[in-house]
């Protein structure tokens, strides 16, 4: 028995539904499913994506039991509608889809009229007593089949339709006439010849020719680097699907029209039908921007039958779905006919306003909210704005629709490929172009924002920009593009490449010039809401690492529950500190570094005491100082100078002691536990000020939970000097103060053999947190500093999947984490156990944090959102307990 390679859908049976679309693709499967629910889709059939998998892996080669199975749907399609494919009297004419399983859209290929010739062109001129009909749809399909399978370039059609209507003497398409588009169809037929190439008579090859075209659009760059930007892993998908469908037409005269529609505003998350549609039009004409569609509302005067009709499916499909839906429609001569629907993409914003209303409304529960939204869309939702301050003296200069909202300033670029290069360099540039298309997709993921002067709310630069998280004004016609002078105008302004524009995608409006932007403060709004579903379904801590009160204080705003990292180095740099602890490093004797010590503890316990309020009632866990010594003292003939005479020294004192502290690999040298094992008085001043700061707030009526964290613990004797140390100072000062404080005393989990002897150094900890940041340096033997060089070789060779400084590396530092935590909870089962590098506010890292039985993980302060959202979303995925591979 062959393998099933293709599914139909009619009004007679239905083979697929929503629940397949590994198999059928996003599109094929709710084609289906609407064909189950009894709307008005036109009849089809999906080949599924497994023969794209095959199509590839067999050197661009179909299955040889894929033709019969294509014939007999054929056949039964034309059974269905009563019509011949390659018929001259009543032609049956279908468009051939590309569609994954998750959508992409724009960037794949799509022909549209497929089975007209020059003899069917007439017959349906005649069947539809509309000779204009036939022959647009003709030129269009012969400009489609030309440009996407047959690799034509797109201009050269553009141009020849362009020269058609300027010896007319009109601007649009649908001011030309039956005649005209004989003439346009004769011109592209030259292309064709031009280019060395044949348009096909014959329908069966026409179709042949374009299903292995989609196929090969699975691959093409624009599609490649959708995959890439949005992390969409190749291994994951076996391809595309291809949808045959029988073509209805919105291009048959005024009682016929195209349109795409939301079920809620994909901007804002509004619960209002928003979206866009044009009279005597085919639907690409809609996306492409080439016309700038009228509002949703508008269909309502021009056909209320329709519009009644539409919106109650809108109803039905977001019920269904349980999900804004992103539909396709076409009425052709009144007849509304639905050819898609899928989970709209939408802003940050709406995302979020999204899944908190449709758990208000009771379709989805929290936990599902949860997933509904991308941690990474939680960041964007916190990027600046612009400072309202700053645009009243902007120049503001134009004004287009508001397509995805945010605050945006760069210098313009008009391609994409500039784009790229410039981002690449660390500009930040605004992407301008007249329209985009799916081949720009690459510059608009680098650019900070888009720009264009045609399209609508529903174009390709308004759908992408918003599933990017990018701010875009699109449809700005008062202002004038320049491609080929590299410069646009308006109001009187004219800005050339490479010069500041600034862009609102909240208003959208247009301004000369840099604008500056504030960042929003605090959660509000269903944001907080959508985060305390989060909490509720998180299993993990989050904390924030933050050295200043300021820190500490948006960190609390934006739901930390507590300090995983306070990094100490950072408070003896300030003017009135940093020659205190320099005298302290030139010391000679313990007696002169504790007297400099001495002055600095005052500063330090001001320094706690401050992070301690801000975080009244949450654990705050202090690093002792980290970094070696020789980090505090200048290098400079010049600062070694003044400095010396600062300090009441010679220069040659001074400069032997900068000699005597200069180290080979200062990253695996004389630093952290190193420096308090040579040096105790340094952390006995640090704890001495920990424990006071703790005990004047706790006098004052505050809850304090001071956590004291030992850096760079690679043996267990290092980590029980320093706790003794430690542990006899706390408990003098509580009982010299009369005070019931708790404290705990842990280390940072950075070196490889504090994984393997966790177990000895867990009997003696309180708590372990991983300093990832270093594990992962000292564990791959990666300097952080220099990997840039090679890391991208290393990744696109496949040594390393990711930048394992970004995400956690699991099957390296990963089993190091795991040997650790299984190690240090052997003999201290109520270890408490976070992670505090940079990993903890990657989504990625963080469910690794969840899946190995992590307490806690710790990250920015603005990285907290994320980091609550990512742990929900870890729990929602992978129930504590279960057995899963890390």
């Amino acid at each position: 028995m062959s393998k099933k390679y293709v599914y139909v859908w009619n009004n007679r049976r239905v083979e697929g539904n929503a629940k397949m679309k590994d198999i059928l693709g996003g599109k094929g499967a709710n084609l289906a499913e609407m064909a189950l629910l009894g709307l008005p889709v036109p009849p089809g059939f999906t080949i599924s994506t497994e023969v794209c998998k095959y199509y590839w892996d067999n050197g661009m080669k179909l299955p040889d039991d894929l033709k019969p199975a294509v014939e007999q749907a054929m056949h039964e399609l034309e059974e269905v509608l009563g019509k011949k494919f390659g018929d001259n009297d009543n032609p049956l004419l279908v468009s051939v889809r590309s569609g994954a399983a998750v959508s992409m859209p724009g960037m794949m290929d799509t022909i549209l009229n497929l089975g007209l010739n020059d003899v069917s062109v007439q017959g349906l001129a005649k069947q539809t007593n509309n000779e204009r009909f036939a022959w647009d749809s003709y030129r269009r399909f012969i400009q489609m089949f030309g440009d996407v399978s047959l690799e034509i370039p797109h201009a050269k059609f553009e141009e020849a339709l362009n020269k058609v209507k300027r010896e007319k003497g009109v601007k649009t398409d649908i001011e030309l006439d039956a005649e005209d588009f004989k003439k346009v169809v004769e011109l592209y037929k030259k292309i064709y010849q031009e280019e060395g190439k044949s348009f096909p008579q014959d329908p069966m090859e026409q179709l042949w020719i374009s299903i292995e075209a989609v196929f090969r659009s699975w691959n093409n760059p624009r599609a490649i680097k959708y995959r890439q930007i949005n992390k969409l892993d190749d291994k994951n998908f076996l391809g595309t699907a291809v949808n045959v469908v029988a073509m209805v037409f919105g291009n048959m005269g005024e009682d016929s029209g195209t349109g795409v529609v939301f079920t809620r505003d994909p901007s804002t998350g509004e619960k209002k039908y928003y979206g866009e549609f044009l009279m005597n039009a085919q639907g690409e004409d809609v996306v492409a921007g080439i016309r700038t569609p009228q509002p949703l509302d508008e269909l309502k005067n021009i056909m209320p039958d329709v519009y009644k009709e539409l919106t109650e499916i809108m109803d039905k499909l977001e019920h269904h779905f349980r999900d804004m839906q992103d539909i396709e429609f076409t009425v052709e001569r009144g007849k509304l006919y639905i050819l898609q629907t899928r989970n709209g993409k939408r802003t940050p914003a709406a995302a979020v306003k999204i899944a908190v209303a449709l758990v208000k409304e009771g379709l989805i529960n929290k936990q599902e909210a949860v997933m509904r939204v991308d941690p990474a869309d939680i960041e964007k939702l916190l990027h600046p704005v612009f400072d309202p301050e700053e645009l009243k003296r902007a120049q503001y200069i134009g004004k287009g629709l508001p397509a995805s909202p945010g605050a945006a300033t760069g210098k313009i670029v008009f391609s994409a490929e500039e784009a790229e290069e410039m981002a690449k360099k660390g500009e930040q540039v605004i992407l301008v172009r007249p329209e985009t298309s799916a081949e720009d997709v690459g510059g608009m993921n680098a650019a900070q924002g888009i720009l264009t002067n045609r399209g609508g709310m529903t174009s390709h630069a308004a759908v992408v920009a918003r599933g990017m998280g990018k701010t875009a004004v699109v449809g700005a016609e008062n202002i004038l593009i320049d491609l080929k002078n590299r410069l646009i105008k308006a109001n009187g302004v004219v800005i050339k490449d490479k010069e500041w524009i600034s862009i609102d995608g909240n208003e959208g409006k247009v301004y000369a010039g840099k604008v500056k932007t504030i960042r929003p403060e605090g959660l509000a709004g269903e944001l907080a809401t959508l985060l305390d579903y989060a909490d509720e379904v998180s299993d993990l801590g989050v904390r924030a690492n933050a050295d200043v009160p300021r820190d500490a204080k948006v960190a609390r705003e934006y739901g930390a529950q507590g300090i995983g990292l306070c990094r100490t180095e950072h408070m003896f740099f300030g003017p009135e500190r940093i020659n205190k602890m320099r005298r302290m490093i030139v010391s000679k004797s313990e007696e002169q570094r504790r007297k400099a010590l001495e002055e600095l503890l005052p500063y330090q316990i001001e320094d706690f005491k401050g992070l301690f309020k801000e975080m009244e009632g949450f654990s705050v866990t202090i690093r002792l100082l980290d970094p070696p010594l020789h980090e505090f003292v200048p290098e400079t003939d010049e600062q070694i100078k003044e400095l010396a005479k600062t300090l009441g020294i010679t220069e040659e004192e001074l400069r032997q002691t900068v000699k005597e502290l200069e180290e080979f690999n200062p990253m695996m040298g004389h630093r952290g536990v190193r420096v308090a094992i040579t040096y105790p008085e340094i952390a006995e001043m640090q704890t001495k000020a920990i424990l006071l700061a703790a005990i004047e707030l706790m006098k004052e009526g505050k809850k304090v939970h001071p956590e004291i964290m030992i850096p760079l613990v690679g043996n267990v004797k290092e980590f029980t000097i320093l706790k003794d140390s430690i542990t006899q100072i706390a408990d003098e000062l509580i009982k010299e103060h009369n005070v019931d404080l708790e404290y705990k005393v842990g280390t940072m989990i950075e070196v490889p053999r504090a994984c393997v002897v966790a177990d000895q150094i867990g009997e003696q900890a309180d708590f372990f947190s991983f300093g990832t940041n270093d594990l992962t340096q000292l564990g791959l033997g990666f300097s952080r500093d220099d990997y840039g060089k090679f890391i991208n070789d290393y990744i696109e060779k496949g040594i390393y999947e990711k930048d394992p400084f970004q995400h956690i590396d699991r099957e390296g530092v990963g089993k190091l984490i795991k040997i650790a935590l299984d190690g240090g909870r052997s003999t201290n089962p109520h270890l408490k156990v976070g992670i505090c590098g940079e990993h903890g506010g990657d989504p990625e890292s963080i469910e690794f944090a969840h899946l190995v039985g992590l307490d806690y993980v710790s990250c920015s302060p603005y990285r907290v959102p994320v980091a609550r959202l990512a742990a929900a979303q870890a729990a929602a995925k992978y129930k504590r307990g279960k057995k899963v591979n890390y």
